[in-house]
C-alpha cells in the first residue's frame, strides 16, 4: 500500500483540453481483454487488489496456524487428520473468498458489498467444513468451524479496513481516483459532479462531460469547472482518446436505446466501464434486480421486506448489543447522572413522545441537556430556527445547560436510548426518531421512513448530523430504508464511533 501514494490513476484534469472528434468512427468488435484495456487499469488499482489478496491469505494462515498451535498445546500430538483439516480449512476459505468474488476490483475500497461478500465466504466455509467433518467423523472439527474460520474472517475484515482507510486517505488528497466521462443533460452532469466531489471515497472524479449541445449552461465550455469535451456523437472516441476509466451515462435529450447499445459495443475490450443512471430513486442492495423480458433488461424493484432471518438476526443484535453496552457504559452513565445533578439539579432524564415503526408512538429517553422549562421557551425562539423543514435547530440555543453542551457534542445525551432498544421500540441502526408534529407534515416520500424502527444511529448520524438540511436527512433515511442490509448496519455502527468522537455537526 505504500506505493499507492505515488501511483495515481488520473485522467485529464478539467483544465486540460481534450480533442473533440470531428467524425464518428466505428470501433472494431472485441471479445478479448485488449492491451488498451490492460493499460487503462492503473498500477495502484492492481497493487491494491494484490494487497487485499495478500491480507486475506495472511489472515487465514494466521488463524489456522494459531488453531494448530492451540491444538498441539492441548493434545501434544499432530495427527494426519488434524493436518488434513487444517490444510482443507486454509484452501477452502481462500477458494470461498475467490468464489464469492470478494477480490473483484470493482467492489474493493468502498461500500458494504465488499464485506457482505466476505461474510458469505466465511459462512459458506464454516457450513461446508462442518458438513464434511460430520460426514467423515473427523475429530475436533468444531473448534475449526466455530474458532479458526470466524477468527480468520475477523482478521480479514481488520486487514481490509486498514487498507481501505489508507486508500480513502489518498482519495481525499486527490489520488487513486478513476477519471469519469459524464454523459447527459447539463443538470444531470452537474448533479453527478457535485456528488463525486462530496463522496471521494467511491473513487470517481468527473474530468470531462458530453452534453446534447456540446456545451455547458449558457453556452459555456465547462460545468462546475469540468470541461465539456464533446456532444453525444463524440462519446466513444472521446472516452477512448481522453484516458477515461468510466463513462457514466444519464438520460439526455436525443439519447436512444440504439445509441446506448452502440456505445456498449464500441467500448468492448477497451477497459472502460459503462455506468448507466436509471434516474430512479436511490434503490440498491437486495431490492434491485434485473429481469430480462424478451431480451429487454428491466430493473425490477421488489417491495422492501423486513422479515425472515435477517430481521431475526438484527433483533438479536439489537437486544444483546444494547444489554452489553449498558453494562459496559454503566460507570459513564452514572458519572453523567452526577454531572447533571451538580449542574443546577432538576430531573436527570428527558422523556419525549416520538413516532416509531408503522406510526406507533413511544417515549424516547435521553439525558436532560436543557433547562427544565425548555419546552415553554421554544415559542420565543421560533424566529431563530436555523433548520429547514419541520425541525427546530439552533447552533447556540440558550436553553442548553453547560453540561448539555458537552453531552450533545459527543451524543452522550442519547445513551439512555439503549433502554428503548432493549425493550424493542428502537433499533441500534435506523432512521432518526421523529416527533409527532414532524410526521404530521411528512410527504408520502418521508413517510417511508416509518417502515422500519428508528435507530440510535443511522446514515444521518455519520453524514453530518445537525449540519444536514431537511431534504438531505430525508434522502439518507430513505436510502437506508430502501437498501437495508446487515452489512450496511455494521458499516454504520463502525462509522458512528468516528462521527461521535469528532463531535462535528452536533448541537
Amino acid at each position: 500500500m505504500v506505493a499507492l501514494s505515488s501511483e495515481i490513476g488520473q485522467g485529464p484534469s478539467p483544465s486540460q483540453a481534450v480533442p473533440i472528434p470531428t467524425q464518428r468512427e466505428e470501433a472494431p468488435p472485441s471479445r478479448r481483454r485488449s492491451p488498451e484495456a490492460r493499460s487503462r487499469t492503473p498500477r495502484w488499482e492492481r497493487r491494491y487488489q494484490r494487497a487485499v489478496v495478500a491480507s486475506d491469505a495472511l489472515a487465514v494462515v494466521t488463524a489456522v496456524g494459531v488453531g494448530l498451535a492451540t491444538g498441539l498445546l492441548w493434545t501434544f500430538e499432530m495427527t494426519s487428520v488434524v493436518a488434513l483439516v487444517a490444510g482443507g480449512t486454509t484452501l477452502g476459505m481462500l477458494y470461498a473468498v475467490f468464489a464469492t468474488r470478494s477480490w473483484d476490483a470493482r467492489i474493493l475500497g468502498q461500500g458494504s458489498e465488499e464485506f457482505s461478500r466476505l461474510l458469505r465466504a466465511v459462512i459458506s466455509s464454516a457450513v461446508v467444513l462442518g458438513m464434511v467433518g460430520l460426514l467423515l467423523g473427523a475429530p475436533g472439527t468444531r473448534q475449526w468451524v466455530f474458532g479458526a474460520i470466524p477468527a480468520a474472517g475477523l482478521l480479514a475484515v481488520v486487514g481490509r479496513y486498514l487498507l481501505r482507510q489508507r486508500l480513502h486517505r489518498l482519495r481525499r488528497e486527490g489520488q487513486c481516483l478513476h477519471p469519469v466521462l459524464a454523459v447527459g443533460d447539463e443538470d444531470v452532469v452537474l448533479d453527478l459532479i457535485r456528488r463525486t466531489v462530496k463522496d471521494p471515497y467511491h473513487g470517481w472524479e468527473v474530468t470531462g462531460a458530453c452534453t446534447p449541445s456540446g456545451t455547458g449552461p449558457g453556452g459555456l465550455a465547462e460545468i462546475e469547472g469540468v470541461a465539456v469535451v464533446g456532444d453525444l456523437e463524440a462519446v466513444n472516441l472521446t472516452a477512448r482518446s481522453g484516458g477515461y476509466r468510466v463513462v457514466a451515462v444519464a438520460p439526455a435529450a436525443g439519447w436512444s436505446n440504439r445509441r446506448m447499445h452502440q456505445l456498449s459495443w464500441d467500448l468492448e475490450g477497451s477497459g472502460i466501464e459503462l455506468a448507466v443512471q436509471p434516474r430512479l430513486m436511490e434503490f440498491a442492495g437486495p431490492r434491485l434486480h434485473v429481469a430480462p423480458v424478451d431480451g429487454l433488461p428491466l430493473l425490477k424493484l421488489t417491495e422492501p421486506v423486513f422479515t425472515g432471518v435477517p430481521k431475526i438476526v438484527k433483533g438479536c443484535i439489537d437486544r444483546v448489543g444494547a444489554a452489553l453496552l449498558l453494562l459496559l457504559l454503566a460507570p459513564v452513565l452514572l458519572a453523567i447522572v452526577l454531572m447533571i445533578k451538580l449542574d443546577g439539579g432538576g430531573p436527570v432524564f428527558f422523556r419525549q413522545v416520538r413516532v416509531g415503526r408503522r406510526g406507533d408512538e413511544f417515549r424516547v429517553i435521553k439525558f436532560r441537556t436543557m433547562v427544565v422549562d425548555a419546552e415553554r421557551l421554544l415559542a420565543d425562539l421560533a424566529v431563530a430556527n436555523e433548520a429547514a423543514g419541520p425541525l427546530f435547530k439552533m447552533r447556540n440555543d440558550p436553553r442548553i445547560t453547560r453540561v448539555g453542551v458537552v453531552l450533545r457534542k459527543y451524543s452522550l445525551d442519547e445513551l439512555p436510548q439503549l433502554f428503548n432498544v432493549l425493550v424493542g421500540s428502537m433499533s441500534l441502526v435506523g432512521p432518526r426518531p421523529p416527533l409527532p408534529a414532524e410526521v404530521a407534515t411528512y410527504s408520502r416520500e418521508a413517510e417511508r421512513k416509518l417502515l422500519v424502527k428508528p435507530g440510535l444511529t443511522g446514515l444521518w448520524q455519520v453524514s453530518g448530523r445537525s449540519d444536514l438540511s431537511w431534504e438531505e436527512s430525508v434522502r439518507l433515511d430513505l436510502r437506508y430504508v430502501e437498501s437495508w442490509t446487515l452489512a450496511l448496519d455494521a458499516m454504520i455502527l463502525w462509522k458512528t464511533i468516528g462521527a461521535v468522537t469528532r463531535g462535528t455537526g452536533a448541537y
